[in-house]
């Protein structure tokens, strides 16, 4: 069965065709990273904007790609939430369109869902249960993965998302955006001893994830630093605040897959890419006899891809959209 699929979620807008869930037959992503970093990070209006203006042709492009046309396809696939609801609009009503000119089946597709799914299409061989830590800018969650279509969150962060808390730190010490990769790459070079940082934790919900305390305390330290008058060492803040991260992430996905008897951990999301966040999961694998699972750099941002992958299961658990579909800007992962 090949999918074709759209994900205009932010600010990538992307086309893919997978064949049966997990071949990869095509994907093209048009990125506007250079034109947000003019802003500092993600204008919603300029976003959509740029689908409207290159959606067409990322499609068009993607199916010469494939050496296909649009009468090969058996499907279309959007992702229709969560995310920017201008930008998602773009996605969902093209593939309303396709879906209607075609009389192809319309396939909805939940964003985090998808992510999770990036991991199909890197390990074949990966099937559900499994649990499963999603990290990226706007999302920080521990789900319970019981099958293709069945999730359940066990732990959430009740404040800032990871990735959300590295863009902050990011800004404040003035690297370009996108800022996670740059404090990714100051932190190599730096002592993650230096500062002693907080590792915050929620009362009552050891699953559950706050990065706002933590971010907050690196803006104390650079704000007092600059009222000192003092140079701050950005490598060893950096590393500093790295180090914490990979601490609380590393404390709430092992004793979630301890407490309920998980031994195969699925990382999915933008942040999955954070050098320091992979090497550290690799040895807590290690170290608890879990198997690891992460997907390949180029599928871990946002991408049509992982939404095909998705799609294919959710066809067969019959989630088929019809010609209300709408884009919703937030919506739990376990909607259905």
């Amino acid at each position: 069965m090949k999918i074709l699929a759209i994900e205009t979620s932010c600010d990538e807008t992307s086309a893919a065709i997978i064949e049966n869930g997990r071949k990869i037959t095509s994907l093209l992503v048009a990125t506007q990273v250079e034109e947000h970093r003019l802003y500092g990070g993600v204008v919603p209006e300029i976003a959509s904007r740029r689908h409207c203006e290159s959606i067409c042709q990322i499609v068009d492009m993607c199916l010469k790609k494939a050496n296909l046309n649009f009468y090969d396809i058996d499907a279309i696939a959007v992702t229709f939430s969560p995310g920017l609801i201008g930008a998602l609009l773009v996605g969902v009503n093209y593939a309303k369109g396709l879906s209607l000119a075609l009389k192809k089946p319309l396939i909805p597709v939940h964003h985090l869902r998808s992510h999770i799914a990036s991991n199909y299409l890197t390990h074949p061989d990966l099937k559900p249960p499994f649990l499963s830590l999603i990290i990226s800018g706007g999302h920080s969650h521990i789900v319970l993965v019981k099958d293709y279509c069945e999730f359940k969150v066990i732990g959430r962060t009740k404040d800032d998302a990871v990735g959300e808390a590295y863009d902050k730190v990011a800004r404040a010490l003035g690297f370009p955006y996108p800022g996670g990769i740059q404090v990714d790459k100051a932190s190599v070079k730096g002592n993650p001893s230096s500062y002693n940082l907080p590792r915050p934790s929620v009362e009552g919900s050891p699953f559950d994830f706050s990065f706002s305390g933590l971010k907050t305390a690196v803006l104390n330290i650079l704000n007092s630093t600059k009222q000192k008058g003092d140079k701050i060492n950005e490598y060893d803040l950096c590393a500093s605040f790295q180090l914490a991260v990979c601490d609380l992430i590393s404390s709430r996905v092992v004793f979630a897959a301890r407490d309920l008897n998980q031994n195969k951990i699925v990382v999915a999301g933008g942040v999955s890419a954070n050098s320091g966040i992979r090497k550290r999961l690799m040895q807590d694998a290690k170290d608890n006899n879990f198997k690891l699972y992460l997907p390949d750099i180029s599928l871990c941002g946002d991408n049509a891809a992982m939404v095909a992958s998705q799609a294919y299961y959710e066809f067969k658990n019959g989630n088929i959209a019809d010609m209300s579909l709408n884009a919703i800007a937030s919506l739990a992962i376990d909607y259905i």
